[in-house]
Protein backbone atom coordinates (compact mmCIF):
# COMPACT_ATOMS: atom_id res chain seq x y z
CA UNK A 1 0.00 0.00 0.00
CA UNK A 2 1.24 3.37 -1.11
CA UNK A 3 2.52 5.59 2.04
CA UNK A 4 3.65 9.15 2.84
CA UNK A 5 6.88 9.47 1.16
CA UNK A 6 10.04 9.25 3.78
CA UNK A 7 11.39 12.28 3.00
CA UNK A 8 9.71 15.51 1.10
CA UNK A 9 10.17 15.82 -2.70
CA UNK A 10 10.66 18.41 -5.10
CA UNK A 11 8.25 20.78 -6.37
CA UNK A 12 9.50 19.33 -10.01
CA UNK A 13 8.94 15.71 -9.00
CA UNK A 14 5.63 16.80 -7.67
CA UNK A 15 4.38 18.40 -10.65
CA UNK A 16 6.14 15.59 -13.02
CA UNK A 17 3.64 12.89 -11.47
CA UNK A 18 0.86 14.98 -11.33
CA UNK A 19 1.01 15.61 -15.05
CA UNK A 20 1.47 11.68 -15.39
CA UNK A 21 -1.83 11.28 -13.89
CA UNK A 22 -3.80 12.71 -15.99
CA UNK A 23 -2.03 11.33 -18.77
CA UNK A 24 -5.52 9.17 -19.74
CA UNK A 25 -8.01 12.14 -19.02
CA UNK A 26 -10.20 13.35 -21.35
CA UNK A 27 -8.66 16.42 -23.29
CA UNK A 28 -11.51 18.19 -22.43
CA UNK A 29 -9.51 21.97 -23.80
CA UNK A 30 -9.69 20.27 -27.34
CA UNK A 31 -13.49 21.02 -27.43
CA UNK A 32 -13.26 16.89 -28.32
CA UNK A 33 -15.38 16.13 -25.35
CA UNK A 34 -19.43 16.36 -24.86
CA UNK A 35 -19.70 15.81 -21.18
CA UNK A 36 -18.98 16.71 -17.65
CA UNK A 37 -16.67 20.01 -18.30
CA UNK A 38 -17.42 23.50 -19.48
CA UNK A 39 -15.01 25.33 -20.79
CA UNK A 40 -15.04 29.13 -20.68
CA UNK A 41 -11.86 29.67 -22.98
CA UNK A 42 -8.18 30.68 -22.08
CA UNK A 43 -8.69 34.23 -21.10
CA UNK A 44 -11.75 33.65 -18.33
CA UNK A 45 -9.94 30.69 -17.47
CA UNK A 46 -7.13 32.57 -16.18
CA UNK A 47 -9.23 34.94 -14.36
CA UNK A 48 -10.95 32.07 -12.80
CA UNK A 49 -8.01 30.66 -11.29
CA UNK A 50 -6.45 33.89 -10.29
CA UNK A 51 -9.46 34.36 -8.36
CA UNK A 52 -9.95 30.96 -6.59
CA UNK A 53 -5.98 30.70 -5.77
CA UNK A 54 -6.46 34.31 -4.32
CA UNK A 55 -9.05 32.95 -1.34
CA UNK A 56 -8.01 29.46 -1.64
CA UNK A 57 -7.62 29.36 2.17
CA UNK A 58 -10.06 31.77 3.22
CA UNK A 59 -13.08 30.13 5.28
CA UNK A 60 -16.16 30.11 4.57
CA UNK A 61 -17.48 28.40 7.48
CA UNK A 62 -17.41 31.50 9.90
CA UNK A 63 -18.15 35.14 8.21
CA UNK A 64 -17.10 36.60 11.55
CA UNK A 65 -13.78 35.27 10.53
CA UNK A 66 -14.25 35.73 6.85
CA UNK A 67 -16.32 38.64 5.72
CA UNK A 68 -14.90 38.71 2.66
CA UNK A 69 -16.55 34.91 1.92
CA UNK A 70 -20.33 36.62 3.13
CA UNK A 71 -19.76 39.35 0.90
CA UNK A 72 -19.51 36.87 -2.28
CA UNK A 73 -21.95 34.73 -1.35
CA UNK A 74 -24.52 37.74 -0.80
CA UNK A 75 -23.48 38.64 -4.08
CA UNK A 76 -24.14 35.72 -6.05
CA UNK A 77 -26.93 34.47 -3.97
CA UNK A 78 -28.65 38.04 -5.37
CA UNK A 79 -27.49 37.61 -9.37
CA UNK A 80 -28.85 34.62 -9.25
CA UNK A 81 -32.19 35.54 -7.76
CA UNK A 82 -32.52 38.56 -9.97
CA UNK A 83 -31.46 36.07 -12.75
CA UNK A 84 -34.23 33.85 -11.69
CA UNK A 85 -37.56 36.41 -11.69
CA UNK A 86 -36.76 36.53 -7.82
CA UNK A 87 -38.25 39.86 -5.55
CA UNK A 88 -36.51 40.86 -2.77
CA UNK A 89 -37.37 38.31 -0.65
CA UNK A 90 -35.67 35.49 -2.34
CA UNK A 91 -32.89 34.83 -0.34
CA UNK A 92 -30.13 31.31 -0.53
CA UNK A 93 -26.99 29.95 -0.28
CA UNK A 94 -24.07 28.90 -2.23
CA UNK A 95 -23.10 25.29 -2.28
CA UNK A 96 -20.46 23.14 -3.72
CA UNK A 97 -22.70 21.69 -6.99
CA UNK A 98 -26.32 20.57 -7.80
CA UNK A 99 -26.41 17.72 -5.54
CA UNK A 100 -25.45 19.43 -2.39
CA UNK A 101 -27.77 21.82 -3.40
CA UNK A 102 -30.93 19.34 -4.26
CA UNK A 103 -29.85 17.67 -0.98
CA UNK A 104 -30.42 21.31 0.98
CA UNK A 105 -34.03 21.19 -0.74
CA UNK A 106 -35.04 17.55 0.32
CA UNK A 107 -33.76 18.49 3.70
CA UNK A 108 -35.30 21.87 3.92
CA UNK A 109 -38.78 20.01 3.00
CA UNK A 110 -38.73 17.43 5.58
CA UNK A 111 -37.85 19.77 8.07
CA UNK A 112 -40.82 22.13 7.19
CA UNK A 113 -43.27 19.10 7.15
CA UNK A 114 -41.64 18.24 10.83
CA UNK A 115 -42.68 21.86 11.78
CA UNK A 116 -45.45 22.99 9.61
CA UNK A 117 -47.15 18.66 9.33
CA UNK A 118 -45.91 17.12 12.38
CA UNK A 119 -48.70 14.56 11.81
CA UNK A 120 -46.55 13.37 8.83
CA UNK A 121 -44.07 10.04 9.99
CA UNK A 122 -43.25 8.95 6.84
CA UNK A 123 -42.45 11.83 4.24
CA UNK A 124 -43.02 11.54 0.46
CA UNK A 125 -41.15 13.17 -2.29
CA UNK A 126 -42.84 12.87 -5.71
CA UNK A 127 -40.41 12.26 -8.79
CA UNK A 128 -40.62 12.48 -12.60
CA UNK A 129 -38.38 9.83 -13.50
CA UNK A 130 -36.81 12.20 -15.49
CA UNK A 131 -35.87 13.73 -12.25
CA UNK A 132 -31.72 13.92 -11.65
CA UNK A 133 -30.71 10.98 -9.47
CA UNK A 134 -29.49 13.47 -6.70
CA UNK A 135 -33.24 13.45 -5.08
CA UNK A 136 -33.16 10.10 -4.73
CA UNK A 137 -29.81 9.91 -3.12
CA UNK A 138 -31.29 12.99 -0.81
CA UNK A 139 -34.02 10.66 -0.21
CA UNK A 140 -31.94 7.62 0.90
CA UNK A 141 -30.33 9.74 3.56
CA UNK A 142 -32.72 11.79 5.09
CA UNK A 143 -35.69 8.93 4.96
CA UNK A 144 -38.23 10.06 2.72
CA UNK A 145 -39.37 7.69 0.37
CA UNK A 146 -39.07 8.48 -3.24
CA UNK A 147 -42.55 7.86 -5.52
CA UNK A 148 -41.17 8.37 -9.22
CA UNK A 149 -44.13 9.00 -11.67
CA UNK A 150 -43.76 8.02 -15.64
CA UNK A 151 -43.38 11.12 -18.00
CA UNK A 152 -44.62 11.66 -21.29
CA UNK A 153 -43.42 8.76 -23.75
CA UNK A 154 -42.88 11.49 -26.20
CA UNK A 155 -41.84 14.50 -24.76
CA UNK A 156 -40.60 12.63 -21.72
CA UNK A 157 -41.63 15.91 -19.90
CA UNK A 158 -43.45 15.20 -16.29
CA UNK A 159 -47.35 14.61 -17.08
CA UNK A 160 -49.17 17.17 -14.54
CA UNK A 161 -52.40 14.45 -14.47
CA UNK A 162 -49.72 12.03 -12.86
CA UNK A 163 -48.01 13.85 -10.66
CA UNK A 164 -51.37 14.82 -9.28
CA UNK A 165 -52.43 11.42 -8.44
CA UNK A 166 -49.06 10.38 -7.14
CA UNK A 167 -49.63 12.97 -4.52
CA UNK A 168 -50.93 11.71 -1.03
CA UNK A 169 -51.44 13.38 2.41
CA UNK A 170 -47.04 12.33 2.76
CA UNK A 171 -46.36 14.30 0.36
CA UNK A 172 -44.26 17.00 1.38
CA UNK A 173 -42.45 18.13 -1.89
CA UNK A 174 -42.84 17.72 -5.54
CA UNK A 175 -40.34 18.06 -8.25
CA UNK A 176 -40.03 19.33 -11.44
CA UNK A 177 -36.54 20.07 -13.79
CA UNK A 178 -35.60 22.80 -16.09
CA UNK A 179 -34.31 20.97 -17.88
CA UNK A 180 -34.13 17.32 -17.07
CA UNK A 181 -30.43 16.37 -17.75
CA UNK A 182 -31.24 13.02 -19.67
CA UNK A 183 -33.61 14.90 -22.55
CA UNK A 184 -32.84 18.67 -22.44
CA UNK A 185 -36.54 19.54 -21.66
CA UNK A 186 -38.30 21.80 -19.05
CA UNK A 187 -40.98 20.22 -17.41
CA UNK A 188 -44.37 22.19 -17.10
CA UNK A 189 -43.30 24.26 -14.11
CA UNK A 190 -46.84 26.40 -14.22
CA UNK A 191 -48.72 23.27 -13.76
CA UNK A 192 -46.92 21.70 -10.95
CA UNK A 193 -47.29 24.95 -9.18
CA UNK A 194 -50.61 24.57 -9.52
CA UNK A 195 -50.93 21.63 -8.06
CA UNK A 196 -48.27 22.42 -5.27
CA UNK A 197 -50.41 24.92 -4.38
CA UNK A 198 -54.10 23.23 -4.64
CA UNK A 199 -52.54 20.36 -2.96
CA UNK A 200 -50.35 22.66 -0.31
CA UNK A 201 -46.95 21.20 -0.58
CA UNK A 202 -43.39 22.65 -1.78
CA UNK A 203 -41.72 22.73 -5.25
CA UNK A 204 -38.68 22.32 -5.87
CA UNK A 205 -37.51 23.36 -9.78
CA UNK A 206 -33.95 21.70 -10.07
CA UNK A 207 -32.50 24.24 -12.97
CA UNK A 208 -28.81 23.08 -12.35
CA UNK A 209 -28.48 22.32 -15.49
CA UNK A 210 -31.26 25.00 -17.63
CA UNK A 211 -31.49 27.88 -15.27
CA UNK A 212 -28.51 30.00 -15.97
CA UNK A 213 -28.93 29.38 -19.75
CA UNK A 214 -32.55 29.25 -20.38
CA UNK A 215 -33.33 32.88 -19.37
CA UNK A 216 -30.66 33.78 -22.69
CA UNK A 217 -32.22 31.23 -24.82
CA UNK A 218 -35.57 33.14 -24.16
CA UNK A 219 -34.09 36.45 -25.10
CA UNK A 220 -32.57 35.57 -28.21
CA UNK A 221 -36.40 34.12 -29.31
CA UNK A 222 -36.56 30.30 -28.15
CA UNK A 223 -39.75 29.20 -26.49
CA UNK A 224 -38.46 29.27 -23.36
CA UNK A 225 -41.66 27.50 -20.74
CA UNK A 226 -41.82 29.66 -17.18
CA UNK A 227 -39.81 27.58 -14.67
CA UNK A 228 -38.30 30.76 -12.29
CA UNK A 229 -40.09 32.17 -8.96
CA UNK A 230 -42.53 34.38 -10.85
CA UNK A 231 -44.54 30.78 -11.20
CA UNK A 232 -47.48 30.82 -8.32
CA UNK A 233 -46.56 27.61 -6.51
CA UNK A 234 -42.40 27.54 -6.94
CA UNK A 235 -40.93 27.47 -3.76
CA UNK A 236 -37.21 26.41 -4.25
CA UNK A 237 -34.82 26.70 -7.44
CA UNK A 238 -31.18 24.94 -7.60
CA UNK A 239 -28.77 26.55 -10.14
CA UNK A 240 -25.22 25.84 -10.61
CA UNK A 241 -22.86 28.72 -11.52
CA UNK A 242 -20.38 25.38 -12.48
CA UNK A 243 -21.89 24.86 -15.40
CA UNK A 244 -23.24 27.41 -18.37
CA UNK A 245 -22.14 30.46 -16.18
CA UNK A 246 -18.66 28.65 -16.46
CA UNK A 247 -17.55 29.05 -13.17
CA UNK A 248 -14.97 26.36 -11.18
CA UNK A 249 -16.26 23.21 -10.13
CA UNK A 250 -18.27 23.09 -7.57
CA UNK A 251 -20.28 26.06 -7.77
CA UNK A 252 -23.71 26.17 -7.59
CA UNK A 253 -26.74 28.05 -5.42
CA UNK A 254 -29.93 27.16 -3.54
CA UNK A 255 -32.68 29.73 -3.45
CA UNK A 256 -35.82 29.89 -1.58
CA UNK A 257 -39.08 32.01 -2.42
CA UNK A 258 -38.51 33.06 1.16
CA UNK A 259 -36.22 33.49 4.70
CA UNK A 260 -39.08 31.51 6.55
CA UNK A 261 -38.82 28.73 4.35
CA UNK A 262 -34.93 28.35 4.37
CA UNK A 263 -35.02 28.44 8.11
CA UNK A 264 -35.38 25.35 8.01
CA UNK A 265 -32.28 24.45 6.03
CA UNK A 266 -30.24 25.59 8.53
CA UNK A 267 -27.95 23.33 10.74
CA UNK A 268 -27.74 24.60 14.19
CA UNK A 269 -25.66 23.05 17.13
CA UNK A 270 -24.96 24.72 20.57
CA UNK A 271 -24.81 20.94 22.76
CA UNK A 272 -21.16 20.51 22.23
CA UNK A 273 -17.96 21.81 23.83
CA UNK A 274 -16.44 23.65 20.91
CA UNK A 275 -16.79 26.78 18.43
CA UNK A 276 -20.70 27.65 17.85
CA UNK A 277 -21.49 25.37 15.26
CA UNK A 278 -24.37 27.64 12.66
CA UNK A 279 -24.19 25.66 9.19
CA UNK A 280 -26.30 26.92 6.48
CA UNK A 281 -25.37 24.37 3.74
CA UNK A 282 -24.46 20.65 4.15
CA UNK A 283 -20.36 21.98 4.20
CA UNK A 284 -18.53 23.14 7.43
CA UNK A 285 -15.24 24.50 6.69
CA UNK A 286 -15.16 24.98 3.06
CA UNK A 287 -12.96 27.12 0.85
CA UNK A 288 -13.82 30.12 -0.53
CA UNK A 289 -12.11 29.81 -3.71
CA UNK A 290 -14.95 28.38 -5.67
CA UNK A 291 -17.26 31.31 -4.71
CA UNK A 292 -14.31 33.93 -5.60
CA UNK A 293 -14.00 32.15 -9.01
CA UNK A 294 -17.85 31.99 -9.21
CA UNK A 295 -18.12 36.09 -8.87
CA UNK A 296 -15.08 36.68 -11.08
CA UNK A 297 -16.42 34.81 -14.22
CA UNK A 298 -19.86 36.44 -13.64
CA UNK A 299 -18.46 39.71 -13.90
CA UNK A 300 -15.82 38.84 -16.60
CA UNK A 301 -18.33 37.98 -19.30
CA UNK A 302 -21.35 40.29 -18.02
CA UNK A 303 -24.54 40.06 -19.16
CA UNK A 304 -23.81 40.70 -22.88
CA UNK A 305 -21.03 38.08 -23.14
CA UNK A 306 -23.21 35.42 -21.47
CA UNK A 307 -26.07 36.51 -24.42
CA UNK A 308 -23.79 36.02 -27.30
CA UNK A 309 -21.66 33.05 -25.86
CA UNK A 310 -25.32 31.65 -25.69
CA UNK A 311 -26.37 32.81 -29.33
CA UNK A 312 -23.45 30.26 -30.49
CA UNK A 313 -24.50 27.54 -28.24
CA UNK A 314 -28.06 27.72 -29.49
CA UNK A 315 -27.35 27.95 -33.24
CA UNK A 316 -24.93 24.77 -32.88
CA UNK A 317 -27.94 22.49 -31.10
CA UNK A 318 -30.36 23.56 -33.28
CA UNK A 319 -27.61 22.46 -36.17
CA UNK A 320 -26.42 19.26 -34.40
CA UNK A 321 -30.08 18.23 -33.77
CA UNK A 322 -30.88 18.48 -37.16
CA UNK A 323 -28.21 16.94 -38.54
CA UNK A 324 -28.40 13.61 -36.30
CA UNK A 325 -31.80 13.19 -37.19
CA UNK A 326 -30.75 13.09 -41.45
CA UNK A 327 -28.34 9.83 -39.86
CA UNK A 328 -30.30 6.98 -41.22
CA UNK A 329 -30.47 4.49 -38.09
CA UNK A 330 -30.52 7.43 -35.56
CA UNK A 331 -33.85 9.58 -33.93
CA UNK A 332 -34.01 12.01 -31.36
CA UNK A 333 -35.32 11.33 -27.74
CA UNK A 334 -37.68 14.26 -27.30
CA UNK A 335 -36.99 17.57 -28.65
CA UNK A 336 -34.38 19.49 -26.78
CA UNK A 337 -35.05 22.92 -25.42
CA UNK A 338 -31.47 23.66 -24.18
CA UNK A 339 -28.45 22.40 -25.42
CA UNK A 340 -28.54 18.82 -24.55
CA UNK A 341 -29.01 16.44 -26.99
CA UNK A 342 -30.13 12.57 -26.47
CA UNK A 343 -30.31 10.49 -29.47
CA UNK A 344 -31.18 6.78 -30.02
CA UNK A 345 -31.23 4.03 -32.82
CA UNK A 346 -33.79 1.16 -33.52
CA UNK A 347 -30.98 -0.52 -35.06
CA UNK A 348 -27.53 -0.10 -34.01
CA UNK A 349 -26.17 -1.06 -30.42
CA UNK A 350 -25.76 2.88 -28.97
CA UNK A 351 -23.19 1.47 -26.89
CA UNK A 352 -21.08 0.31 -29.68
CA UNK A 353 -21.82 3.80 -31.49
CA UNK A 354 -19.71 5.60 -28.41
CA UNK A 355 -16.55 2.67 -28.41
CA UNK A 356 -16.38 3.63 -31.93
CA UNK A 357 -16.55 8.02 -30.99
CA UNK A 358 -13.80 7.24 -28.60
CA UNK A 359 -11.78 5.17 -31.19
CA UNK A 360 -12.37 8.16 -33.48
CA UNK A 361 -11.06 10.68 -30.66
CA UNK A 362 -14.29 11.80 -29.12
CA UNK A 363 -16.43 11.88 -25.37
CA UNK A 364 -19.92 10.93 -25.87
CA UNK A 365 -21.94 10.10 -23.17
CA UNK A 366 -24.03 6.43 -22.80
CA UNK A 367 -27.21 6.54 -21.07
CA UNK A 368 -29.10 3.48 -19.99
CA UNK A 369 -32.85 3.07 -20.92
CA UNK A 370 -35.06 3.74 -18.39
CA UNK A 371 -38.67 4.68 -17.49
CA UNK A 372 -39.81 4.83 -21.30
CA UNK A 373 -36.75 6.25 -22.35
CA UNK A 374 -34.76 3.63 -24.53
CA UNK A 375 -30.70 3.29 -24.38
CA UNK A 376 -28.99 6.63 -26.11
CA UNK A 377 -26.02 9.29 -26.62
CA UNK A 378 -25.66 12.29 -24.92
CA UNK A 379 -24.51 15.26 -26.00
CA UNK A 380 -23.85 18.70 -23.94
CA UNK A 381 -22.76 21.74 -26.16
CA UNK A 382 -20.20 24.41 -24.82
CA UNK A 383 -18.96 27.12 -26.74
CA UNK A 384 -15.68 25.36 -27.32
CA UNK A 385 -17.35 21.91 -29.27
CA UNK A 386 -19.09 24.28 -31.42
CA UNK A 387 -16.64 24.68 -33.83
CA UNK A 388 -15.98 20.84 -34.13
CA UNK A 389 -19.60 20.24 -34.82
CA UNK A 390 -19.01 19.21 -38.57
CA UNK A 391 -16.25 16.80 -37.62
CA UNK A 392 -18.18 15.62 -35.30
CA UNK A 393 -21.21 14.80 -37.50
CA UNK A 394 -18.99 13.26 -39.56
CA UNK A 395 -17.70 10.60 -37.25
CA UNK A 396 -20.92 9.74 -36.02
CA UNK A 397 -21.98 9.05 -39.68
CA UNK A 398 -18.74 6.81 -39.41
CA UNK A 399 -19.09 5.29 -36.20
CA UNK A 400 -23.21 4.15 -37.18
CA UNK A 401 -21.86 2.73 -40.10
CA UNK A 402 -18.65 0.80 -38.34
CA UNK A 403 -21.36 -0.65 -35.75
CA UNK A 404 -23.79 -1.60 -38.34
CA UNK A 405 -21.17 -3.35 -39.56
CA UNK A 406 -19.95 -5.19 -36.85
CA UNK A 407 -21.03 -7.60 -34.85
CA UNK A 408 -23.41 -7.28 -32.48
CA UNK A 409 -22.31 -8.11 -28.54
CA UNK A 410 -22.18 -11.74 -27.67
CA UNK A 411 -23.86 -12.18 -24.72
CA UNK A 412 -25.46 -15.39 -25.54
CA UNK A 413 -23.99 -17.22 -22.70
CA UNK A 414 -24.09 -14.18 -20.38
CA UNK A 415 -27.83 -14.24 -20.59
CA UNK A 416 -28.61 -17.75 -19.94
CA UNK A 417 -26.44 -17.59 -16.66
CA UNK A 418 -28.48 -14.35 -15.82
CA UNK A 419 -31.84 -16.45 -15.98
CA UNK A 420 -30.60 -18.20 -12.91
CA UNK A 421 -29.38 -15.61 -10.94
CA UNK A 422 -30.86 -14.82 -7.62
CA UNK A 423 -30.15 -11.15 -7.48
CA UNK A 424 -31.13 -11.06 -4.00
CA UNK A 425 -28.70 -12.90 -2.95
CA UNK A 426 -25.79 -12.32 -4.71
CA UNK A 427 -22.45 -13.43 -3.21
CA UNK A 428 -19.08 -10.84 -4.39
CA UNK A 429 -17.45 -13.69 -6.05
CA UNK A 430 -20.44 -14.15 -8.42
CA UNK A 431 -20.63 -10.64 -9.34
CA UNK A 432 -17.02 -10.95 -10.21
CA UNK A 433 -17.63 -13.63 -12.38
CA UNK A 434 -20.64 -11.37 -14.19
CA UNK A 435 -18.26 -8.57 -14.60
CA UNK A 436 -15.42 -11.27 -15.86
CA UNK A 437 -18.21 -12.75 -18.10
CA UNK A 438 -18.86 -9.15 -19.60
CA UNK A 439 -15.32 -8.59 -20.41
CA UNK A 440 -14.51 -6.18 -17.15
CA UNK A 441 -11.82 -6.76 -15.19
CA UNK A 442 -10.31 -5.16 -12.34
CA UNK A 443 -9.28 -1.20 -13.54
CA UNK A 444 -11.25 0.79 -16.25
CA UNK A 445 -12.10 -0.74 -19.46
CA UNK A 446 -11.36 0.68 -23.01
CA UNK A 447 -14.14 -0.56 -24.40
CA UNK A 448 -17.40 -0.03 -22.33
CA UNK A 449 -20.35 -1.60 -25.03
CA UNK A 450 -20.23 -5.06 -23.66
CA UNK A 451 -20.55 -3.72 -19.64
CA UNK A 452 -23.37 -0.76 -20.84
CA UNK A 453 -25.48 -3.65 -22.91
CA UNK A 454 -25.24 -6.07 -20.03
CA UNK A 455 -26.23 -2.79 -17.37
CA UNK A 456 -29.20 -2.10 -20.08
CA UNK A 457 -30.37 -5.89 -19.71
CA UNK A 458 -30.56 -6.18 -15.71
CA UNK A 459 -33.19 -4.98 -13.72
CA UNK A 460 -32.06 -1.58 -12.10
CA UNK A 461 -31.70 -3.41 -8.92
CA UNK A 462 -29.63 -5.74 -10.07
CA UNK A 463 -27.84 -3.10 -12.03
CA UNK A 464 -27.16 -1.15 -9.25
CA UNK A 465 -25.67 -3.76 -7.19
CA UNK A 466 -23.59 -5.15 -9.93
CA UNK A 467 -21.84 -1.54 -9.98
CA UNK A 468 -21.81 -0.84 -6.24
CA UNK A 469 -19.62 -4.28 -6.23
CA UNK A 470 -17.55 -2.91 -9.64
CA UNK A 471 -16.82 0.62 -7.77
CA UNK A 472 -16.40 -1.09 -4.25
CA UNK A 473 -13.23 -2.94 -6.65
CA UNK A 474 -12.21 0.20 -8.09
CA UNK A 475 -11.38 2.66 -4.84
CA UNK A 476 -9.02 0.46 -3.46
CA UNK A 477 -6.25 1.91 -2.17
CA UNK A 478 -3.22 2.63 -4.06
CA UNK A 479 -0.50 0.18 -4.35
CA UNK A 480 3.21 1.26 -3.30
CA UNK A 481 5.13 1.93 -6.57
CA UNK A 482 8.72 1.11 -4.95
CA UNK A 483 7.18 -2.60 -4.75
CA UNK A 484 6.51 -2.87 -8.24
Amino acid sequence: MRRIPPRGRSKAEILRDLEQFRAHDVDWRSGRTWAYVYDPGPEAEEVIKEAYMMYLSENGLDPTAFPSALQLERELVAMAASHLRGDENVVGNFTSGGTESILLAVKTARDWARAERPHIREPEIVLPVTAHAAFQKAAHYFCLKPVLVPVDPRTFKADPERMAAAVTPNTVLIVGSAVSYAHGVVDPIVELGKIAQERGVLLHVDACMGGFLLPYFRRLGAPVPDFEFHVPGVTSISMDFHKYAFAAKGASVILYRNAELRQYQIFTCATWTGYTMINPTVQSTKSAGPMAAAWAVLNFFGDEGYLELARKVLEATRYIAQEIERIPGLRLLGQPEMNLIAFTSDEVNVFQIVDEMKARGWYVQPQLGFGGSKENIHLSINPANVRWADALLADLRASVEAARQGSAEDLGALREWLAGVDWEHLTPEALRNLLSMAGVGSGLPQRMAAISTLLNQLPPAAAEKLLTAYFNDLYRPAGDPSRG
